[in-house]
């Protein structure tokens, strides 16, 4: 399989794991605490990391440098939009949080003109963008702005999770030729659940709450598919594809969150759908970079 046809179908799972997301979170605060459940993701994911880099023989490094900019990535990427997300969206709607969620790209484009040579913003990155949100746009709808007259707090902290995400993903291109994706996702996953672990158990005491079947299922879900499996198939891909194009996976996720409600909620298949996927699929090749960058980079 030639390597972009294999990227971008990753690309397109990681999607798919991470729409699915924000219907668990939806379930999961329901039973549990915001905090609570992004620590128990977090855990889960930690402890399958660390037994399949056992399994693949892979060791993480033990220099101090390594551990600082796992910490750095585990609370940005992780530790604190998981939590910011978890109790936004116990006070706005899902169609809002898609639009807030829009500046990830934006954000990330800015900071990899600063700190990535290769990465500069361009026309193509700007009309890349702008054809982005113009999907989720399309796909919510006006109705979904009537909702920014909801608690400015919560909005605030989806915005901030967004921006969260694209500084991220910036610094994870950034040092992603010093250790392996592997390594970097394993070492932010220890460090993401050890930033959680004292916050959570101050301010939630996650061992005293009733969690419900349906709040087990939820962490279950998280834990496993849009944490541990999801940051493997992101630290290779940031690799890959570069900043960018990566962020563009933003817009993927909110279109795929309502094709599942066609799929499995009898929800109508609408013209809204079909025009945002197409616009979705012309932001990502707009985005990527002309054939004889795309040689050199692989060179």
């Amino acid at each position: 399989m030639p390597s972009h046809v294999k990227n971008y179908s990753l690309l397109l799972l990681l999607a798919v794991l991470w729409s699915g997301s924000f219907a668990f979170i939806k379930i999961g605060v329901e039973s549990v605490g915001p905090l609570t459940l992004t620590w128990a993701r977090l855990s889960i994911a930690a402890v399958l990391l660390m037994i399949w880099l056992k399994l693949n023989s892979i060791r993480l490094p033990r220099n101090l440098g390594y551990w600082k900019i796992c910490a750095f990535i585990g609370l940005i990427g992780n530790a604190l939009p998981f939590s910011l997300i978890s109790w936004g969206e116990t006070r706005i709607d899902s169609g809002l949080t898609a639009v807030l969620m829009g500046i990830m790209p934006i954000t990330t484009a800015v900071l990899a003109h600063i700190f990535i040579k290769d990465e500069s913003f361009t026309a193509r990155t700007g009309m890349g963008i702008m054809v982005g949100l113009g999907s989720v746009a399309v796909l919510v709808g006006p109705a979904a702005f009537e909702g920014l007259s909801g608690p400015l707090v919560a909005q605030l902290a989806v915005v901030l999770s967004a921006i969260c995400y694209g500084a991220s993903t910036t610094f994870t291109r950034f040092f992603s030729g010093h250790w392996s994706g592997k390594q970097i996702a394993g070492g932010t996953m220890i460090c993401a659940c050890l930033w959680m672990t004292p916050v959570t158990f101050l301010i939630e005491s996650p061992l005293t709450q009733s969690i419900t079947a349906s709040g087990w299922l939820a962490i279950a879900y998280l834990g496993v598919g849009p944490t541990a499996i999801a940051m493997l198939i992101f630290f290779h891909l940031i690799s890959q594809l570069g900043a960018n194009r990566f962020a563009q996976v933003n817009y993927i996720v909110p279109v795929l969150g309502a094709l599942w409600g066609v799929l499995f909620l009898n929800e109508i298949f609408s013209w809204r759908l079909i025009t945002a996927l197409t616009l979705v699929v012309i932001s990502i090749n707009i985005v990527r970079p002309p054939k004889n960058l795309a040689r050199t980079l692989k060179t």
